[in-house]
């Protein structure tokens, strides 16, 4: 937020004309309507979680409940009191969670539980449909619709950026015609969709306006919608399928293989192993670094730090700005990759499951861990899981490309205080720090316990 306008408040008929700047009407303050935009983002991005739980039929009564009370705390002359709101701030953190556990439970119950794989970066002879956004419901709907109507030798699918996880769900595998990942994150999409010669579908958030090039091979479902291209209710793909089959085919084409799949039940088997190695030394530290992609030059701070992290640590990573640095080599330690793609945004709850893990089993907390978190932010799901992070006592989180506007001056001061929360900087000076502190967890938080 800008410094010179701190506040713009227009959510009553009390407001000033063109929005309260400076002070509202009914006494708010800039700082108290930092905190209550803040409590709605965060309430945004456990709301798209929440949403594709209920996609499958999953849904929690207390999330239910805390958002509409949550909200309820924003409207004109409710609450005024600051600490309630970065209370609930942090309860928006407890309740992320349970939305991020919620919606890998329906994953996993209904798609089976992943497994690592390598996905082709080529392309196979035949029609193509390409999907991106994050709803596996989607793509499994016109999956099983494609077999359906006896086109699965002629009509190839593709997945992009935050599809690519899909492919390591076991009911995913079964059908053969999803083929492989096309292109990298949300931000290259317009020149990514351009080259690709068959129909576009967008299931979620991260779809832009279409260039005119493919506008008419465009399609939404769900909660996805354009001004420009087609969309599509009730899961019925017969008109976008039937479309593929007069668009180009692609050739045969081989290119790089992207890894992922990697989830707290295929990595816990690990533990011993890694504990192992970290008590030889052969492991030196852990390093968190995952997010949202951001066509900012500021980003590049994530590919470098990734390429200098020491040869003895290892990256989980999860989210679409892996795809600025996923197709790195970083090899093994003793049979360990050194880099695990968790797969989506939402996957952060594995990475959260094995940090709680590793500090159980060597019986301490994350604060005598040499572990380091990096995050990205574009949008409200990240705020969300940061909120997370916060309300489980993590300090010490690296935070970029830029420092979330939504907050005034007085209470970023107050969110660095509290919790010890840093912007990027230089890459290099930067993991000097890191490697000497890592990440600490507050006595009496839940990551503690």
């Amino acid at each position: 937020m800008s410094e010179n306008l701190l506040m713009r408040c227009d959510q009553c008929s009390m407001s000033l004309t063109g929005g309260c700047t400076v002070r509202g009407v009914c006494g708010k303050d800039p700082d108290l309507n930092s905190l209550q935009e803040a409590l709605i983002y965060g309430l945004k991005g456990t709301a798209a979680y929440y949403y594709h739980a209920l996609e499958h039929g999953y849904k929690d009564p207390e999330i239910d409940e805390f958002m509409a009370k949550a909200l309820y705390m924003t409207l004109t002359n409710v609450n005024f009191n600051k600490e309630h709101f970065i209370n609930a701030i942090l309860e928006n953190g407890r309740i992320h969670l349970k939305a991020m556990e919620l919606l890998d439970k329906a994953y996993v119950e209904t798609y089976g539980k992943p497994q690592p794989v390598e996905v082709s970066t080529g392309t196979e002879e035949g029609h193509g449909i390409l999907v991106t956004g994050h709803s596996y419901k989607a793509l499994y709907e016109l999956l099983k619709q494609i077999r359906e109507m006896g086109l699965e030798d002629q009509i190839k699918v593709y997945t992009h950026s935050e599809m690519l996880p899909a492919h390591s769900y076991p009911k995913f595998k079964e059908f053969s015609n999803l083929c492989c990942n096309w292109g990298g994150s949300w931000v290259y999409q317009r020149k990514e969709f351009s080259q690709f010669p068959g129909p576009i579908l967008g299931t979620s958030n991260c779809v832009q306006e279409p260039l005119p090039s493919y506008e008419d091979r465009m399609y939404t479902v769900s909660v996805a919608g354009l001004e420009k291209g087609k969309h599509i209710e009730g899961w019925n793909y017969k008109e976008l399928i039937e479309h593929a089959l007069k668009t180009p085919k692609l050739e045969k084409k081989e290119g790089p293989k992207i890894v992922t799949g990697f989830h707290h039940t295929n990595v816990l088997p690990l533990m011993d192993k890694i504990i192992d190695l970290i008590h030889e030394g052969k492991i030196r530290h852990v390093f968190v670094i995952g997010g949202c992609d951001v066509p900012n030059p500021k980003m590049s701070y994530y590919d470098k730090l990734t390429e200098i992290v020491p040869k003895d640590s290892i990256i989980l990573s999860a989210a679409c700005a892996k795809f600025r640095y996923n197709m790195r080599d970083y090899g093994d330690i003793e049979g360990i990759p050194r880099f695990l793609d968790f797969g989506q945004c939402n996957n952060v709850y594995s990475i959260i499951v094995l940090a709680a893990e590793l500090a159980k089993r060597l019986n301490k907390d994350l604060n005598e861990l040499p572990v380091s978190i990096v995050l990205s932010w574009m949008e409200q799901k990240a705020v969300g899981i940061l909120y997370t992070l916060l309300y489980l006592g993590i300090r010490g989180i690296y935070i970029g490309p830029v420092a979330p506007q939504f907050f005034t001056p007085n209470v970023l001061n107050q969110l660095v205080k509290r919790f010890d929360l840093r912007l990027i900087g230089d890459p290099e000076e930067d993991l000097k720090h890191m490697l000497k502190n890592g990440s600490r967890v507050e006595e009496g938080t839940p990551l503690s316990n």
